[in-house]
């Protein structure tokens, strides 16, 4: 079993995931946004609190709220140490986080983790505590007043250990007692242990909180699966959507063709469903065609159908879409994609009502209304030939453009929300949601893929992320950056305490005054590998391999080079 007396590992790695970003009006400890707040502040919430609600009650607020902390401070914890120094400095790092957030300085007296055996057991002196300070103007109380702290050393210790553990404040200074100290166990391990867990448990905090989601995730599945699609409905409240929204339901009820412009992934076909689903014609189908996904030799079959013996294969007849979708909508999307000979067949469908069969004789009459969809500018394809024009006035009657994500901001939380909830449901995963960097990134980035991106994204994620872990920016969107993403470093904390650049943000940036000293001496590319390989060579004394390792280049390419230059 380890030593029992624990000594702390350098903080550095703790005060190095905090950043200060004065002018933004940020703080972050990891991917975690901060706020720092006065003792005075705290004081005043807790009486209001207590005042509102009694004594027991206010309690049970802030220990929760500290275990909701500890919560989000161990998979920091882990993250930093897990991998690097182990489980017991990652346990250690709570603590040390709780003095970097100004709230207490815990002294370390035991820490025995032995869970393969069911033995846990830690001891700390508290110093400085933020709520016994709190506290003072109340005189002596008959309880310990450190919930706050009491619930985060909870939590913290539940989240990393992967199994519950009850602290106990059996020593406190609000009390009348020299110091404030603490006890850890595993929660079986406490007699009034249910009585603990109900304390957590009286506000839908945690498990609470997650069957409440798994319920509104079924809830919302049921009903997606009744519109046989999972995400039959338009989820948006930014001013451009809403508009676009309007204009889309007043025309479900006439019999106009329309046509959706907008980017790939936008949910043009969503949309589609929706005017279906606000017509008269909702009890009738609802046929989707991507026309990009099918080769042009068969466009016209998969449409309009085939008679029996029409061509090759041909061994049976077959409905086309048009046929199906009789008496309901017909949703065309990259309708730009469609060949000359297949523009000219549903120009006469749209007309007349009717179509004919490929190897057909004679024409049959539906019932259709059209709704089309591309991202093309079809207004340039009229004008470069590659779409008839008629066709394009008859399907312009009632034209629609579908804004991007990147115009609809505001859409992206309920948009990320809803996906998260159909996922987890989908995965059986319980995550805690986003974390609030990963929030930012999902605001700050571009979305070139849209709706259908974002949905992507968050299945990546939420498949990434473990069981009760906050769903990083990482697992969103992979290792790779893109500019929009790139956020300001801002400051960071030195050795001792004062707010200092990041050193690490300009090791990433290097410096480019060398390279414009190089500039202003008018030298060439050439110039410049020249004398690279001449200092090169005479660092390593004439050794050839030495020198083109140096350079990060192989033996044969640093020869040629030499040879190039005349300089062996």
């Amino acid at each position: 079993m380890p030593s029992s007396t624990p000594q702390y590992p350098s903080a550095r790695d703790l005060m190095d995931a905090l950043r200060f970003l004065p002018e933004e009006g940020q703080v972050w400890l990891g991917e975690q946004r901060m706020l720092l707040m006065s003792i005075q502040a705290s004081a005043f919430f807790r009486n209001e609190l207590v005042t509102t609600l009694g004594m027991e009650r206010a309690r049970g607020v802030f220990i929760r709220l500290g275990y909701y902390s500890g919560l989000q401070d161990a998979e920091l914890g882990e993250s930093l140490r897990g991998e690097r120094l182990g489980l017991r400095d990652s346990f250690l790092a709570g603590p040390q986080l709780h003095a970097l957030q100004g709230h207490v300085k815990a002294i370390p007296g035991a820490l025995e983790i032995d869970l393969e055996h069911d033995h846990f057991y830690s001891e700390f002196v508290w110093q400085g505590s933020f709520e016994v300070e709190v506290w003072r103007t109340r005189g002596v109380q008959s309880a310990p007043v450190c919930w706050t702290l009491l619930g985060y050393a909870s939590g913290y210790a539940t989240q990393l250990l992967g199994r519950e553990v009850q602290y106990r404040e059996v020593e406190c200074l609000g009390c009348g007692d020299a110091h404030c100290r603490i006890i850890g166990r595993l929660a079986e391990e406490w007699p009034d242990h249910a009585a603990f867990s109900a304390i957590l448990r009286e506000a839908p905090l945690i498990d609470e909180l997650y069957e409440l989601q798994a319920r509104v995730a079924t809830l919302e599945g049921d009903l997606a699966r009744r519109a046989q699609d999972d995400d039959w409905g338009p989820i948006g409240s930014a001013p451009a959507f809403r508009e676009m929204l309007a204009m889309l339901d007043s025309a479900a009820a006439s019999e106009v063709p329309v046509l959706l412009l907008g980017e790939t992934g936008t949910g043009k076909e969503v949309l589609a469903r929706r005017l279906h689903e606000r017509s008269e014609r909702a009890a009738g189908p609802f046929v989707a065609v991507n026309c990009a996904a099918i080769p042009p030799e068969l466009i016209e079959s998969e449409l309009f159908g085939v008679e029996k013996g029409a061509y090759t294969g041909a061994i049976q007849s077959r409905l086309g879409r048009f046929e199906r979708a009789d008496g309901g909508t017909l949703f065309l999307d990259e309708l730009a994609e469609l060949s000359p000979r297949a523009q000219a067949a549903l120009l006469r469908a749209l007309q007349e009502q009717q179509i004919e069969r490929v190897g057909g004789q004679g024409v049959k009459t539906v019932n259709v209304r059209l709704v089309a969809a591309t991202h093309a500018d079809l207004a340039r394809r009229v004008e470069e030939g590659r779409f008839r024009r008629d066709l394009f006035f008859r399907l312009n009657a009632f034209t629609l453009r579908v804004p991007p994500l990147r115009e609809r901001h505001e859409d992206i939380p309920a948009l990320a929300s809803h996906f998260l909830a159909g996922c987890e449901h989908h995965y059986r995963r319980r995550t805690l949601g986003f974390s609030d960097q990963a929030r930012s990134a999902m605001l700050q980035y571009a979305w070139p893929g849209n709706v259908r991106e974002l949905k992507n994204s968050i299945e990546r994620g939420v498949i990434l992320t473990p069981d009760q872990k906050h769903i990083t920016e990482r697992a969103l969107f992979g290792d790779y950056r893109v500019p929009t993403l790139e956020r300001e470093r801002g400051q960071g904390l030195d050795a001792e305490g004062r707010l200092a650049e990041n050193e690490e943000g300009h090791r990433d940036e290097p410096s480019r005054a060398p390279v414009q000293a190089l500039f202003d001496a008018g030298m060439t590319l050439e110039d410049i590998e020249k004398e690279l390989l001449i200092t090169a060579q005479a660092e390593c004394q004439g050794n050839i391999a030495a020198a083109a390792r140096r350079l990060g280049m192989t033996r044969p390419a640093y020869a040629y080079r030499l040879k190039k230059y005349g300089l062996r």
